[in-house]
């Protein structure tokens, strides 16, 4: 597992005890590589990328979703891959939300790859969850994004929701009585990984 922040380590886990017991997981955790990401030096990081997924002994998956094309074209699992997948069978009004301006082309790009014609991917930025993110305050950063959620489908429908970052799976649990499915990218990169 490749991420760029240390709270995924626990996501991780947590979901491999309850989805895939006794599959083994190693972690790496970078979040300098985030930060070269966003400042537009992605690519510098091709090396170092290619470098982990060449010395693993397994399968890759980079949790992180604005390295994720990259990681990919490199060998590595995309996170959002699973979901994106998902999400495209379910089809429709698709909603799809993320707090990381970096995060909107590679999610976006993916999800449109995905979908048939006739579906419709409506954007919904909330940059302004990120800095609790980075304070470490989950509850909270989790919270503000399914509150904005309600409040974007009591003005606009949607069959599918997809938060676009692993960081913001605990949304989800807060959404269970909204009616569309609400998918998070690391339980359903875990199924994926479970299944073989």
């Amino acid at each position: 597992m490749l991420h760029t922040a240390e709270v995924h380590v626990a996501t991780f886990d947590t979901l491999r005890e309850t989805l895939a017991p006794g599959l083994p997981l190693r972690h790496a955790v970078r979040p300098d590589w985030l930060e070269e990401a966003r400042a537009g030096r992605a690519e510098a990081l091709r090396p170092q990328i290619a470098a982990l997924i060449a010395g693993a002994d397994g399968p890759v998956v980079c949790t992180c979703t604005t390295l994720g094309p990259l990681a990919e074209e490199l060998g590595a699992l995309r996170v959002d891959r699973p979901m994106m997948q998902d999400a495209a069978r379910i089809g429709g009004r698709i909603l799809m939300v993320y707090v990381l301006e970096s995060t909107r082309v590679p999610s976006l790009g993916l999800l449109e790859s995905l979908t048939a014609p006739g579906a419709e991917v409506r954007p919904l930025p909330l940059p302004e969850a990120w800095p609790l993110f980075e304070a470490g305050d989950n509850a909270a950063f989790h919270a503000q994004i399914a509150r904005a959620i309600r409040a974007d489908l009591a003005q606009d429908s949607a069959d599918v929701v997809v938060l676009a970052q692993a960081s913001m799976a605990g949304a989800a649990a807060l959404l269970d009585d909204l009616g569309p499915p609400v998918l998070s990218s690391p339980r359903q990169a875990m199924l994926a990984l479970a299944a073989g």
